[in-house]
């Protein structure tokens, strides 16, 4: 009985195969995640411009990367850009240093991406700034990015928050598209220990559960994020 159970398991090494692969789902994720919101801030910060170059500049990247497929786009950053750089780039890049060339191309590929997505977020949350605090701050004598800076976005992300929070789960989901261009995610790491063992079940159940453990620790937060939001009695009227 023993033997059958184990016949029917996984061997301890392939479950760190699966292990390593969501480690590094999750720095993938938690990469992206930052440089999308940080990008996200300033693509928002031009969409609520009054500047019509840099209305036209940040709407036309929304448009271009939300209605572009992110597989198209992945495959650009792998196989498209590097072939425009110099022999010389290409081969320091191909070399590796810190992180793996389809470590990079995948982050900056899902950054792109997300970032038109999360400056939306991040824009509907300033326009839920009353105007009121906007122009009490210029009174004051705040410049206008002082007024961005130290008003509105502080306000704005809390606003945000929730949707934000859905965002960044999108982006752990979205990470599986990474392994079309080399980068041994968890998904990568399922398929391989799958051809290995001809486990199909175990395999992708197990990688499934560390996905649905992830994505449920994030609904965790946006639920109290979203709590807090609607008790806070600093909110926005």
């Amino acid at each position: 009985m023993i033997d059958q159970l184990r016949e029917h398991l996984l061997a301890p090494r392939y479950i760190g195969w699966l292990l390593d692969g969501w480690l590094t789902t999750l720095w993938a994720s938690l990469l992206v995640a930052a440089g999308a919101t940080v990008l996200g801030v300033v693509i928002a910060a031009g969409r609520s411009s009054s500047r019509p170059a840099l209305l036209r500049l940040t709407g036309a990247y929304v448009s271009l990367f939300r209605n572009t497929p992110l597989l198209v786009q992945l495959f650009f950053w792998y196989f498209g850009a590097p072939s425009v750089l110099p022999e010389a780039a290409r081969e320091w890049l191909y070399a590796g240093h810190v992180l793996s060339f389809e470590f990079l191309s995948a982050l900056v590929g899902l950054t792109l991406y997300a970032a038109a997505y999360v400056g939306e977020d991040i824009r509907s949350g300033i326009r839920g700034v009353p105007v009121g605090q906007t122009l009490a701050a210029s009174a004051l004598g705040f410049t206008r990015a002082q007024v961005l800076a130290q008003v509105v976005l502080p306000q704005a992300l809390r606003i945000a928050l929730p949707p934000l929070l859905g965002q960044y789960m999108n982006i752990v989901k979205s990470t599986s598209l990474a392994m079309a261009v080399g980068l041994v995610e968890l998904s990568y790491a399922s398929r391989q220990v799958e051809a290995e063992t001809f486990k199909t079940f175990q395999a992708f159940g197990f990688a499934t559960a560390l996905y649905i453990v992830t994505i449920g620790a994030i609904e965790v937060l946006a639920a109290w994020a979203a709590r807090r939001q609607a008790f806070s009695p600093g909110r926005a009227a």
